[in-house]
């Protein structure tokens, strides 16, 4: 569907374990900030979100470690739509140690994420607005 997105990033000691290795839950908060970055480079930022009574949730996730990344790393977060429903999207989601050549990036952590889109006040589901569906197509 959409392209892919990319958002840089740089392992800080806070993301890290006493073996200064990335502990495992860091690399969800690394994919939400490249979904939170891909919606915002859209023109869909928290505004957006807030001012139509909107949340974004994570339905469900599954996720494979392929490598450890380390203090210092500069990596590279991705965001692409795999699918959308009226109320859902599903998109894939990976970590890279980038390289010279975007060929040779080493892939660290992969993930299927499916977001629901759901109404702040009930939280219950809510059909994804047009102007972002169009965005996201």
């Amino acid at each position: 569907m959409a392209a892919v997105f990319e958002w840089p990033l740089r392992v800080y000691i806070e993301d890290t374990d006493a073996g200064g290795i990335v502990y495992y839950v860091n690399y969800l908060k690394f994919i939400e900030r490249a979904r939170t970055e891909y919606l915002r480079n859209l023109g869909f930022g928290k505004d957006f979100i807030f001012n139509n009574d909107l949340m974004f949730v994570v339905h469900s996730i599954n996720c494979a470690y392929q490598k450890p990344a380390r203090l210092d790393d500069q990596l590279l977060a991705t965001a692409s739509i795999v699918e959308m429903g009226k109320t859902f999207m599903l998109m894939e989601q990976k970590v890279y140690r980038p390289s010279g050549l975007s060929l040779d990036n080493e892939l660290l952590f992969t993930a299927a994420v499916k977001v629901a889109c759901v109404n702040r006040n009930t939280i219950k589901p809510q059909r994804i607005p047009q102007p972002l569906l169009l965005a996201l197509q």
